[in-house]
């Protein structure tokens, strides 16, 4: 029974929601887990780690930044404050310590636009302290967006938080936060966004996932590492202990690799198997099949309640007019099959009424099934970028089901400038998601607003349709373009041939 009513069949409650080389690629055990909300936390927390490591720091990223602060606001954490020099110093200091950074290839002119000084990240490629690299091993226009930081192979983070600009911010998401500036000190938005760690087997696979990228990107081929240190962060709040947690990865069909579409697949399953609360929070709302889904499910009598947390607006030009468009588009979809009233868009905004920017990718079903990774429900997320989202299945468990439960509070009540316990009062004593968001909303405190709503254009019509920013898998003409870009220097050559850096201790 879930904590809000019956299953909706003996067969779903018994077989399993995600299943190894279907819905996932493995399962494997963490003997800890802990959901991490914000940057302010994951940058502490991160530091804290690698401040332990011994023999090896693995960092892919669809973004990095050398310069941002770790700590912008309160230094507590030893060791220098910007990201680059602190992996430098920590190189430098330990010899056995191996240090890699693996960047998206395309993310280097997002850095060159944003003003990032280059140097640091040439200087690197070149050779010194840090192995960094930059990943072409995707189609044309394909995204490297896996998140994750594995640290002697005993920890891994795994998310939606890159080590960038833009990322910082408290749970509070108040206005004119100090630390919320970029590098040359211009004030950011408020930014909410979702991280977690994991320890045991768990971290061991993803470590092995993480130097997979590195061989598809490089050519090189890592070694696990062993080492007798514990990574674990000091203050982080663990929600659970010897746990089974899904690896579910996108992707992409590119050279002698076929399509993996594990996330996609994981996500309809859990929408299938939520029964009365489904809780979501996404930078995008622009996958048809995942649309059509959740549709059906709010068709039926006895189906759940659906509430989704968005931004405002797609951040960008080009993801606005897409994003946006098929955003609009799809829940024109949703909400004429919501007959019973059953579905809620809502972004979130500070006291001051400033828009809340929603990175974070989270699935919460019922008190039973959690997703948190690097995947948006758009099409690129469920087929055409490299993704990686983790799963756990507390259904057997009711300490699990219990924290599953306190996490989706926390989080709503994050968006509502509430207590947690607030939050959860109010939901045993209303049983809708819906209802609590209405009766407790308050322009006072941070408060979700209903996404508006307007007709688009017939311009519009034809762009969210398309594929153009938003492709759902590696179409035929990618293999033409990758096969001409393939004859030409381009970025490619960047993540492989460079400089050899100095031979480590062994």
């Amino acid at each position: 029974m879930s904590e809000h009513g019956e299953p909706r069949s003996a067969e779903t409650a018994a077989s399993p929601v995600v299943v190894p080389d279907r819905e996932c690629w493995r399962v494997d055990r963490a003997d800890r887990f802990a959901l991490i909300v914000d940057a302010a936390d994951f940058f502490r927390l991160a530091k804290q780690a690698m401040l332990k490591a011994e023999r090896s720091i693995l960092l892919i990223g669809w973004d990095f930044d050398a310069r941002i602060l770790l700590e912008p606001e309160e230094q507590t954490v030893r060791g220098p404050n910007p990201i680059g020099k602190f992996l430098e110093w920590l190189a430098k200091s330990r010899p056995a310590l191996d240090v890699r950074i693996l960047k998206w290839d395309i993310g280097l002119v997002h850095s060159l636009a944003r003003g990032e000084t280059p140097h640091v990240l040439l200087q690197w490629f070149f050779g010194g302290e840090i192995d960094f690299r930059l990943d072409s091993a995707h189609p044309p226009l394909s995204a490297q967006h896996m998140k994750i930081l594995v640290i002697d192979d005993k920890i891994a983070f795994c998310g939606g938080i890159d080590m960038t600009v833009q990322r910082w911010d408290t749970r509070d998401h108040e206005e004119g936060r100090k630390g919320r500036a970029s590098p040359r000190g211009e004030p950011l938005m408020p930014w909410h966004d979702v991280t977690s760690c994991v320890s045991g087997p768990a971290a061991v696979a993803l470590a092995e996932l993480a130097r997979d990228r590195w061989r598809w990107a490089t050519g090189e081929t890592l070694d696990p590492v062993t080492a007798e240190n514990d990574p674990w962060p000091d203050d982080i709040l663990t929600d659970f202990r010897d746990i089974d947690v899904a690896i579910a990865r996108t992707i992409p069909e590119y050279d002698d690799r076929p399509q993996i579409s594990e996330i996609e697949k994981a996500t309809v399953a859990i929408i299938e198997a939520a029964e009365r609360l489904l809780y979501i929070e996404s930078q995008y709302f622009a996958s048809r099949p995942i649309a059509e889904v959740i549709a059906a499910r709010l068709g039926e009598e006895n189906g759940p309640e659906i509430v989704l947390v968005n931004p405002d607006s797609a951040d960008g030009w080009l993801e606005t007019e897409a994003m946006d468009t098929a955003r609009l588009r799809l829940l024109s979809l949703v909400e004429k099959a919501d007959r019973y009233g059953r579905f809620r868009a809502y972004y979130p905004e500070n006291a001051a009424g400033t828009p809340i920017y929603v990175h974070a990718k989270v699935m919460i079903a019922d008190d039973r099934l959690l997703k948190v990774g690097s995947a948006n429900l758009n099409n690129r997320s469920m087929g055409y970028d490299s993704e990686c989202d983790l799963i756990i299945d507390g259904r057997e468990r009711p300490d699990v089901r219990e924290r599953i439960a306190g996490i989706r509070d926390s989080l709503i009540a994050e968006h509502l400038g509430l207590p947690e316990e607030k939050i959860t009062t109010a939901l045993a004593e209303t049983g809708s998601l819906i209802a609590l968001i209405d009766d407790l909303n308050s322009e006072r405190r941070n408060h979700l607003t209903p996404i508006p709503r307007r007709p688009l254009s017939e311009a519009e019509e034809v762009f969210a349709e398309s594929d153009v920013a938003d492709p759902i898998r590696p179409p035929t003409v990618s293999r033409v373009i990758h096969s001409l870009i393939n004859r030409v220097p381009t970025f490619k050559g960047l993540g492989v041939a460079r400089g050899r850096r100095r031979r480590r201790a062994s």
